[in-house]
């Protein structure tokens, strides 16, 4: 079967439609989980410094760069500018370059702004808090300064693409009214019960690719939020018996169809697991196809439910440019 496995972007460049996603796994983890990913065959490798991981993950690409056994042309490495660092337009070079030293890069891929709002830290770096433990919000985010400082990294050849991440329509079009260089990729939490069907028309129409993060939910926020002393209950998107039925009916796991779905509609995806079975389960996604009763019953389950909501960030709600 001829299959899509590149996502074309508007500046020319290709994405793998499939990539591997680093949220929520310690150094420890991090380090065996990449090293298996490229073994596996993964290429496209996406993280972020508030992931707290990189520095694991540069060294696993370095082994792997240094003995030839892959070759820097081969990977797509994805990183965000984090929350800190959206309301100083000054520091996006500086964080960009600190990330590079960390995965040991001269240049990423992707460069994603990774949330509209941004958060104050302090000298260590560490977000900010009032006395109830709310975080401290900087209002003064002003995303059309950050962008041109976005575009000055690909001048610099620090990065090949740029993007944004958790961004709304109304603040995509913002950036996009007095730009030079078009967002290449939205990366939004995109899933059968989260479908935002006007948000992906919109970046169709705008010649931007998306792609899906927690694709197969996320069930490492529960703990995240029972941290945060948060109470919700979170669903369970492998127990959906219209997904159990489908897996059963191609002889597949219901992760492979859960990511299948998405990736037909050619939205990328890049699932996390440290596991290496289900690590070559989630990449074995391209010699079925859903049929469109398939699609479409999979389509008929949005429920427009939010699993990354940033609750377990008390306080980030209050910034004006929060986009849930």
């Amino acid at each position: 079967m001829s299959e899509q496995k590149y996502l074309n972007l508007n500046n020319g460049l290709q994405m793998p439609i499939l990539g591997y996603g680093t949220w929520m796994a310690s150094e420890e983890e991090i380090t065996v989980a990449v090293s298996d990913a490229l073994k596996v065959g993964y290429r496209h490798i996406d993280t972020a410094p508030v992931y707290l991981n990189e520095k694991a993950i540069g060294n696993v690409l370095s082994k792997w760069l240094s003995s030839g056994k892959i070759k820097r042309s081969e990977l797509f490495i994805t990183t965000k500018l984090p929350p800190p660092g959206a309301d100083r337009p000054d520091l996006v070079e500086f964080m960009l370059r600190k990330s590079l030293a960390d995965l040991q890069l001269d240049y990423v891929d992707l460069y994603l702004i990774h949330t509209p709002f941004t958060v104050v830290v302090d000298e260590k770096g560490e977000f900010k808090r009032y006395e109830d433990g709310t975080i401290i919000v900087d209002p003064s985010t002003d995303h059309v300064a950050l962008w041109k400082e976005m575009e000055g990294l690909v001048a610099k050849g620090l990065t090949k693409s740029i993007g944004i991440s958790n961004f709304t329509v109304k603040q995509i079009e913002r950036i996009r009214q007095s730009c030079n260089i078009q967002p290449a990729v939205l990366q939004i939490e995109y899933h059968i019960y989260l479908q935002q069907p006007q948000l992906i028309d919109y970046c169709k129409s705008a010649n931007i690719a998306v792609t899906a993060y927690s694709p197969l939910g996320s069930k490492g926020v529960g703990s995240l939020n029972k941290m945060a002393g948060v109470e919700r209950e979170l669903p369970d998107l492998l127990e959906v018996p219209e997904v159990k039925a489908i897996a059963q009916n191609h002889n597949k796991s219901e992760a492979q169809v859960l990511l299948r779905w998405i990736v037909q509609k050619g939205i990328s995806v890049i699932p996390k697991s440290t596991n290496t079975k289900r690590m070559r389960e989630n990449k074995d996604i391209f010699d079925f196809k859903l049929s469109a009763a398939e699609i479409e019953q999979l389509n008929n389950l949005d429920a427009n439910l939010r699993i990354v909501n940033f609750s377990f960030f008390k306080g980030v709600e209050k910034h004006p440019e929060f986009p849930f």
